[in-house]
């Protein structure tokens, strides 16, 4: 037949084997902005129940990458299948552009790295340069948005650093206000000295480094008397006596692993329930006389030792000690809390300096001496003991980490002074033992700085009020993996401490809390609105939201009239922890300002959303942040369904990064393979929560094992029917006759059975698996064992039913693919489908997903053509272990099935075994004989 011939009479597009998925997907691409394929879809869902999406913000100041291309593709899946259920998708995209990272890209860019370098360039022009450089890659993120398939509007999304998205935040503030879930406080704060700003917790969880080497002492600090204002000197006649009687001095001995906080200790710990033992020891320095605990001896004393005497942990509290550092002599201010046994306050300057021996309920025997250095300018449960005793408070470091005052190491970042410090103490004998502690620690999740535990007053969200509903909240969302609800999100919120919420730095959404400067009473403000009502000056008139820039340095300068003494109040200098910004996305893209809008929310089906999706690092990050804001404002989670993903790794299973150079390009891959094989392998690899190798060779084993299958049977069908002339619209209705064809049919009706119920379930990995095996039994069983009806077959009745069962398959499988691989479905379905039925909708992303119908499966016969598949394998491997191949006949092959039903489905399928084996016969064994 010649070419010309053949084009005239082609019932449908010709399809070359030899395809460029890439190319095609480029044509596909057009074709959908061409003809707006995401306003379509809207206005052909109007009036339908909403599906709604909440997008977790990026930050377009630094290029995507593989990474982000896992959890976009995973967000498309979902919304593209319950569009062809019959929803309305609501997907909008926006842009996290406030916070630490960007400020960090313009310090470098800038060559500076401290706070005072940019507050002497300038906060007006810093932030001017963070404000432009949070949209340099937004052109790349909308082109590889668009490259891969995720319908998401980018035309209109929300932007977290405009007026109305601050002015959001804002009301959620002074909700939290009025509720008195917003507090300000001095605690043991986790801070970044590089960045010189706090962390909450959640942002501590996102840096944790294993294996990290600090040192481990174990120091000496010298007994010196008893504190007579704590017990009496009677009550002190045994135990101080006992240890005093002895001609050498005797030593509390204590472990610590951060020697730099020594020179703020102002106390030592013990357990008061626990036995302490003054033990002799000949060390180095001759006779020595250690206290610690009883049971932590042999652990901790190397050398020979002599217990002299036991103690009760209550008999050592208040005996004194002399202090390793005395700040008097180093220049460091002492401040004191002044009532012992309260709870809360801050310390206050004093004179008076005399460390003490306290009790604890946290001293631990498991690690170090049952003896803790306690310094309560440093961790929280220091600063709680210091509260609650009364102990001096002494802060020898700065907020940059430097060690003040003029110690010999003073000027020293923290880390850099440790070994100062012990060589310090060696040289003083003051220094029994030292080693390497390796140990998990924080870094910032940001600039990789180790971070200090330093207690400041920072803003706090009151978390732990809410921590019930917190929990409670979370078992009504459903998670896929299940097993993050109760397992890592869970614990997180079990383990809930409260939100530290406020940041010293500058690009940010401005903290809306203004301080009297003569009462010192502090307010919080919801909105522009009510700034306006108490500015003083000039800024009365200027505040708008449409015009008046809400960040800094421009908000510092509104001062407002004072509701107490009618004074002036000046704003507190601290933006929000920009995880809040995410954590506000529900409302802020929308401009709440009142509960009242909320409800409008939520009667739009807008609030909350029907599913998220992001990596699992986002438990401790914008999962939490989402809930907890949504249980402390509207009562009830944000989020109805989540899709929980893993890591990236390389070929070698080890994490993604640039420091490393393992981190794969997504454009590289994409233009060799195309977006649906990096869609498809993402889906199929592995669990959305484990994770998951990623390389060009494993995207390229995706396209050969599916892509190609998939479209070499549909290239099969095309070129066949365009040789008969055959077109299914014309062809008359038959029932399928051929066992094949029943069976092919049943399975595919299995198939969009299962594929529906596992996408309900938000399982689209197990979805796809099941669709990939469809497919490669399509090809490698149907089509193949049909390929003679396709070509000579003598029965024209037979023919037709096998081209219109395999039709059926295709044109099926185009639209339970279409969630999955977008493109390749679009091209299968518009030839197939649009190009013979001008009424179906022209695109399939515009069609509804497949209904199984359930007459049609034969479970039965798919058992049964399961058996003479595998029998059929095991014959071929039999004949390639005799050598003998499958082109030399054979008489017979023989059978043992397990069942007298396998038996009988044998028998009826007999036919498949005998042509695939090249035998004659197929006999069935029924006993061992």
């Amino acid at each position: 037949m010649a070419e010309s011939e053949t084009k005239e009479s082609a019932v449908f597009k010709p399809v070359s084997p030899r395809v460029s998925f890439p190319r095609m997907e480029e044509e596909i691409l057009a074709f959908w902005k061409e003809t707006d394929i995401l306003r379509r879809i809207d206005q052909a869902r109007e009036g339908a129940p909403l599906f709604t999406l909440y997008e977790g913000p990026p930050t377009a100041n630094g290029a995507p990458g593989i990474h982000h291309v896992l959890a976009r593709v995973f967000k498309d899946v979902i919304p593209r299948y319950k569009t062809m259920k019959g929803y309305r998708p609501v997907r909008k995209g926006g842009w996290d552009t406030h916070g630490l990272p960007v400020e960090l890209e313009i310090e470098k860019e800038l060559g500076i790295s401290t706070k005072g370098e940019i507050e002497e360039y300038g906060i007006e022009k810093f932030n001017a340069l963070c404000r432009n450089s949070v949209m340099r890659y937004v052109q790349e993120w909308e082109t590889l948005t668009d490259r891969i398939g995720f319908l998401v509007d980018m035309d209109n999304p929300y932007v977290t650093f405009t007026n109305d998205y601050i002015e959001t935040g804002w009301w959620i503030l002074k909700e939290l206000w009025d509720k008195e879930l917003l507090y300000l406080d001095l605690r043991g704060t986790p801070h970044c000295p590089r960045c010189v700003t706090s962390l909450s917790s959640h942002e501590v969880a996102l840096g944790y480094q294993e294996n990290t080497p600090d040192p481990s002492v174990f120091v000496k600090f010298q007994l010196s008397g008893y504190d007579s204002t704590v017990r009496t000197r009677d009550a002190f006649q045994g135990s101080y006596g006992r240890l005093t009687k002895y001609e050498e001095p005797v030593y509390f001995l204590a472990w610590t692993t951060t020697p730099w906080t020594l020179p703020g200790n102002t106390a030592l710990a013990v357990d008061a329930t626990a036995e302490y033992s003054l033990v002799e020891v000949d060390g180095d320095q001759g006779r020595e006389l250690l206290v610690l605990a009883s049971e932590l001896i042999d652990k901790v004393i190397t050398q020979k030792y002599r217990r002299l005497e036991t103690f009760g942990g209550r008999e050592l509290v208040a005996l004194t000690y002399t202090p390793l550092y005395d700040p008097r002599e180093y220049g460091v201010e002492i401040r004191g809390f002044r009532d012992r046994g309260k709870v809360g306050g801050t310390p206050e300057p004093t004179n008076a300096f005399n460390p003490r021996v306290v009790a604890a309920l946290f001293v631990s025997m498991e690690d170090g001496t049952g003896i803790v250095h306690i310094a309560p300018a440093f961790g929280d449960e220091d600063l709680g003991l210091g509260r609650y005793e009364a102990l001096n408070f002494v802060q020898p470091v700065d907020l940059q980490g430097n060690v003040t005052g003029t110690y010999p190491f003073a000027g020293k970042f923290v880390k850099d002074a440790d070994e100062d410090i012990m060589s310090d103490l060696e040289q003083r004998g003051l220094l029994y033992k030292r080693d390497i502690y390796r140990h998990t620690y924080p870094f910032c999740w940001r600039c990789d700085t180790p971070l200090l535990y330093y207690a400041k007053s920072s803003w706090y969200i009151r978390t732990t009020a809410k921590q019930q509903a917190l929990v409670s909240g979370n078992q009504q969302i459903n998670w896929y993996p299940e097993h993050i609800k109760d397992g890592r999100f869970g614990e997180w919120l079990r383990n809930n401490i409260d939100w530290a919420l406020s940041r010293e730095r500058y690009w940010g959404t401005p903290l809306p809390i203004w301080q009297c400067d003569s009462c010192d009473i502090y307010d919080c403000f919801g909105s522009v609105a009510e700034l306006k009502e108490r500015a003083l000056g000039e800024h009365r008139e200027s505040l708008d939201i449409e015009n008046f820039d809400l960040h800094r340095p421009y908000i510092d300068a509104v001062l407002m009239s004072c509701r107490n003494c009618g004074g002036t109040m000046s704003r507190v200098p601290h933006v929000l922890d920009a995880w809040f910004d995410s954590g506000a996305m529900p409302y802020a893209q929308h401009h709440v300002t009142s509960q009242s809008d909320l409800q409008e929310l939520r009667d739009g089906h807008l609030f909350p959303a029907d599913y998220i999706c992001e990596a699992i690092d986002q438990t401790r990050g914008w999962f939490y942040t989402l809930h907890a804001l949504a249980t402390l404002v509207a009562d009830e989670p944000s989020y109805r369904n989540v899709i929980c993903l893993g890591h990236i790794l390389d070929t070698k299973g080890e994490k993604m990064s640039k420091s490393k150079g393992n981190v794969v390009e997504p454009w590289e891959v994409i233009n060799s393979h195309g977006a649906d094989a990096v869609r498809w392998y993402m889906y199929t690899a592995a669990p959305p929560g484990n994770s998951r190798r990623f390389s060009t060779d494993l995207v390229s084993e995706s396209v050969r094992r599916f892509m190609l299958t998939l479209w070499n049977v549909y290239s099969f069908f095309v070129t066949y029917a365009n040789l008969d002339g055959y077109n299914p619209a014309q062809a008359p209705e038959t029932q399928p006759a051929s066992d094949l064809d029943r069976w092919i049919r049943s399975e595919l009706e299995q198939l969009t059975a299962e594929v529906t119920r596992l996408m309900e379930e938000y399982n689209a990995t197990d979805a796809g698996r099941r669709i990939q095996e469809f497919v490669e039994v399509l090809s490698n069983w149907y089509v193949r064992r049909s390929r003679r009806r396709f070509w000579k077959s003598e029965n024209d009745d037979d023919k037709a039913s096998a081209y219109a069962t395999l039709y059926e398959c295709l044109s099926r499988l185009s639209k339970l693919l279409a969630p999955f691989t977008p493109f390749v479905a679009e091209e299968i379905y518009r030839n197939l489908v649009v190009s013979l039925d001008q009424s179906a909708p022209d695109s399939v992303h515009l069609a509804s997903f497949p209904m199984a119908d359930e007459s049609l499966i034969d479970e039965e016969l798919s058992e049964g053509m399961r058996l003479a598949m595998r029998v059929s394998s095991l014959g071929r491997a039999a004949r390639s272990k005799a050598k003998i191949r499958v082109r030399q006949p054979l008489a017979k092959v023989l059978v043992k099935p397990r069942s007298s039903t396998e038996s009988e489905a044998l028998r009826k399928l007999a036919s498949h075994v005998i042509d695939e084996l090249n035998v004659k016969e197929v006999v069935t064994l029924q006993d061992e004989g």
